[in-house]
């Protein structure tokens, strides 16, 4: 074959590649634009009014213009008209005058941010981002923001198959701690130095130096808690993944594997006191970073499928193993309750 026959060959077959790329591209947008025109309206509240009250922060995973938008809704009535924000993010953690966004921007490569808003919803500094955003959090006192990031793999169902990045950023400046180089890791009272370690899911105490956090390494994963004053973390127990810190500070929510198959999660309560762990009447997977509504109830996403596009609800359930799961918000993600 001549090397003008080729380069004919070359050039028909990237056509074709093109061709078939720029036609998924626009029959995938015309399928979007008629689930849009096809929703139902999503009934909208005033924003100013909602922020006033105790409310929930969730990403909107409703069909329509303001998919993936922060969204707010008042506690009293969390599946009744929402108030939209001007900011889209992938995960959002919230507090009554600020807020963490983990979002990514689709382009020919895509980029991905995080940023520390106001109470305005407008940026008032940029964290550093290293990856695919997966888990962030505040601190209480509003000090500190968490953010956990895949950098390698794109999902916690097998521990020894991806990589994480999880910083500490001090939000009135100072040094990002990462958790994996800048804190020593204590397993069973010896130092765990194993190169495959990777930490994720922080949540954060009360009392401006303690956190609690996801430890792995190999095919264990472990609850440990950590100092920001020491800089050291200390494994509790073991089966413990994206913990999160009840409003009185005694006990843990997080998810547990429990032998249930690969990938798959259920959901307890540890007790900090006694060391009991409690299942959560949520049989379902679930792989979330737990948020507590009271310290009675624990709120968590949920995927659904067949409904749209990454399709979501936030569930309900209470924390001491009663009662049953019930749909809290639907069409949501990633929940944060102020108050």
């Amino acid at each position: 074959m001549s090397p003008r026959v080729k380069l004919v060959a070359f050039a028909a077959v990237l056509l074709l590649s093109v061709g078939g790329t720029v036609f998924f591209v626009l029959r995938t947008r015309q399928e979007q634009a008629r689930a849009v025109a096809a929703a139902p309206p999503v009934p909208v509240a005033d924003p100013a009014a909602v922020s006033a009250r105790p409310h929930l922060v969730f990403r909107s995973t409703a069909i329509g213009d303001d998919y993936g938008k922060v969204a707010l809704a008042p506690l009293a009535d969390p599946g009744g008209p929402r108030a939209f924000t001007p900011v889209s993010c992938d995960r959002v953690y919230a507090h009554r005058d600020e807020a963490v966004c983990m979002s990514s921007e689709p382009g020919f490569v895509t980029t991905y941010r995080a940023a520390v808003l106001d109470a305005d919803w407008r940026v008032r500094r940029d964290l550093p981002l290293a990856g695919v955003p997966s888990r962030t959090r505040l601190s209480p006192d509003g000090a500190w923001a968490a953010t956990t990031t895949f950098v390698s793999g794109h999902a916690y169902s097998s521990p020894g198959d991806f990589s994480t990045e999880t910083l500490l950023t001090p939000l009135s400046g100072g040094k990002t701690l990462n958790l994996e180089t800048d804190f020593t890791l204590y397993v069973a009272g010896r130092r765990n130095t194993a190169r495959d370690r990777n930490l994720w899911g922080v949540t954060f105490a009360a009392d401006g130096d303690h956190f609690y956090a996801t430890a792995a390494s190999g095919d264990k994963t472990w609850l440990v808690r950590g100092s920001l004053r020491t800089r050291e973390l200390t494994a509790l127990r073991e089966d413990a993944e994206c913990p999160s810190l009840s409003p009185d500070g005694t006990r843990l929510a997080f998810k547990t594997r429990d032998g249930q198959p690969e990938g798959q999660w259920l959901i307890a309560v540890h007790d900090l006191a006694t060391g009991r762990s409690t299942p959560l009447a949520e049989k379902h997977s679930v792989d979330d970073q737990i948020e507590w509504l009271d310290d009675d109830r624990v709120l968590y996403g949920l995927p659904r499928s067949g409904s749209g596009p990454s399709a979501s609800d936030v569930w309900v359930v209470p924390a001491d193993g009663t009662g049953s799961p019930r749909l809290f918000v639907p069409d949501a993600w990633s929940p944060a309750v102020v108050r």
